[in-house]
């Protein structure tokens, strides 16, 4: 029935510190930028090694997310990599904080989150 994940849609609270994260700070690359002058919003679609994956979008005055980390709907946005200790060395030498690395007690697989400009949580999953 479905051929894979197309893309994850994020709202960002402040469009140019969002952008600077995903494309200066994670490595995802721009694969077209468009204003939208109707919504005064952007839409920012980036990609990871050439794969369409995430879309980045700006509003005016976006809502907060409304609990942390338990909110109903999209819980957190995960990355497999192949080494989390070095990943997360990696980030953090870009200033950003990662939590702890854990393991999976189901597949024994280590495992950290980290989080965006506006707090969405982002898992390293060691694959």
């Amino acid at each position: 029935m479905f051929a894979g994940v197309h893309h994850i849609a994020v709202i960002c609270s402040d469009y140019q510190v969002s952008k600077e994260f995903y494309v200066n700070k994670l490595g995802l690359s721009i694969i077209k930028e468009v204003y939208r002058e109707e919504r005064n919003s952007y839409k920012l679609d980036l990609a990871l090694h050439d794969k369409y994956v995430i879309e980045l979008f700006s509003f005016p005055n976006p809502p907060e997310r409304p609990s942390f980390p338990e909110a109903c709907g999209l819980r957190h946005l995960a990355f497999s990599v192949e080494d989390v200790e070095q990943t997360a060395t990696i980030l953090e030498d870009k200033g950003i904080m990662v939590e702890k690395i854990r393991v999976d007690s189901m597949t024994n697989k280590r495992f950290t989150f980290f989080q965006d400009p506006d707090q969405l949580p982002i898992e390293l999953y060691e694959v």
